[in-house]
């Protein structure tokens, strides 16, 4: 399956790989831009690709019936949004519990434009006590870049600055709808 990726993604799509994958256990791995449902599939080749495993959250209505089997299969984990529910301590606990995750989430939070990025990654991983992977989907350079890991710093504004320099110039498959991270 890693060969067939490999091929698929370099050969077939033209696409690059920038940077590596760090050989860390744990880690909330953060993937902007999210401007499609095509990202997620996107998402499924590089994982094969770089061969790795790799954890999501989706809301619970995809682990239904008839797909529910093939998000947890890939390594996802349903979230209720519906609920007033404290998400950032529930996956740092999640995290601490486990020997090996690397959570990936958008941290737009949605395939719409907004204004700003939500922060509840960067909470996550300071609460858990891991380090932060920064991956870019850039369709206008066709590659995706990966960061080294950062562990968050006494300053989210700090943080988000070495983020925000990480994403620039990136651009999403729908390229109005990405937010260059700000608080």
């Amino acid at each position: 399956m890693h060969q067939l990726a490999k091929f698929i993604y370099y050969k077939l799509m033209g696409w690059n790989l920038v940077g590596t994958f760090p050989k860390i256990d744990k880690c909330i791995v953060i993937v902007a831009p999210h401007t499609s449902n095509l990202d997620f599939f996107l998402g499924l080749l590089i994982r094969r690709v770089l061969n790795e495993e790799f954890n999501f959250v989706g809301k619970s209505s995809l682990f239904k019936w008839p797909y529910g089997w093939y998000f947890r299969w890939m390594g996802g984990m349903p979230v209720d949004r519906t609920k007033n529910n404290n998400f950032v301590l529930a996956c740092a606990d999640l995290i601490k519990k486990v020997d090996r995750i690397h959570l990936t989430l958008a941290p737009e939070g949605t395939r719409k434009k907004v204004k700003q990025w939500k922060t509840g990654f960067y909470y996550i991983a300071k609460e858990a006590q891991v380090p932060i992977v920064l991956v870019a989907f850039d369709y206008g350079k066709k590659q995706i870049k990966i960061s080294d890991a950062y562990y968050t710093s006494e300053s989210i504004n700090s943080d988000f600055e070495t983020y925000k320099a990480f994403y620039k110039n990136t651009i999403g498959l729908r390229k109005d709808n990405f937010t260059i991270p700000s608080l």
